[in-house]
């Protein structure tokens, strides 16, 4: 499904990956774990085509996506839920979903994908003719993800959904990755919470100053090899 080599990005004279490289199965779930400025953002930027990379390559279904832009991406079936929430706050929640499956999804299948994003996420129903803005953390990340998933994408990468948000927010976070994940979505996770990521994933990868220092199954990914790329963090967040 998605292969990635040697991927390297820059930010100027600042180097944010040095050479990573995964594989991540379809229909699986891959989580990217790594301290504050590992790379972790910029490796999900790259992939979902928002930020080019300076070298390496991005193989999606078996096609070279390096450097493609977003839009191209998400006409391809690839769906990138960034780390600020992808919304319009003054916008009511049915024209955010509206907005988004009018650049997305053609004409004669837009009443369709407006119902299904709806019946992924009821909570959306019953705020329909609210403000975005005026949504709770949790039900923003709903949103900004029910605008990428109105049109069934074949990946999903999610950047640090919960970040910033209280415990029974996350909950609903990972409770609406779980009903994408079992319509057989294949999702790169990218979260702050160790401890719920490995148990959410199927694979692990955890990056330290912008390269892979372990990857292999999430089971295996136990406390004295956390601490050991994570530090401090580790503690924090599971």
């Amino acid at each position: 499904m998605l292969r990635v080599r040697d991927l390297q990005v820059a930010y100027g004279d600042a180097r944010a990956l040095f050479g990573v490289s995964f594989d991540v199965p379809a229909g699986s779930v891959t989580t990217v774990l790594g301290a504050n400025g590992a790379g972790k953002s910029s490796l999900a930027a790259a992939i979902g085509g928002v930020v080019p990379p300076s070298a390496g390559t991005v193989e999606f279904d078996g096609h070279d996506v390096t450097g493609v832009p977003s839009h191209q991406m998400s006409r391809m079936g690839v769906s990138f839920v960034p780390e600020s929430r992808n919304i319009f706050p003054h916008l009511t929640v049915r024209d955010n979903l509206r907005a988004q499956i009018r650049f997305t999804v053609p004409r004669s299948d837009r009443g369709a994908a407006l119902e299904r994003a709806m019946d992924l996420f009821p909570v959306l129903r019953e705020r329909s003719r609210q403000n975005a803005g005026t949504l709770s953390g949790g039900e923003q990340q709903m949103l900004s993800l029910a605008r990428v998933l109105a049109a069934p994408p074949k990946l999903l990468i999610a950047d640090e959904m919960s970040l910033g948000l209280a415990p029974k927010m996350v909950d609903l976070v990972f409770e609406s990755l779980q009903r994408i994940r079992d319509e057989g979505v294949t999702v790169l996770l990218i979260e702050q919470f160790v401890e719920r990521a490995l148990g959410f994933a199927d694979e692990a990868v955890i990056l330290r100053h912008g390269l892979v220092g372990w990857q292999g199954h999430a089971r295996e990914a136990g406390t004295e090899l956390l601490a050991e790329y994570l530090g401090g963090e580790s503690a924090s967040t599971l």
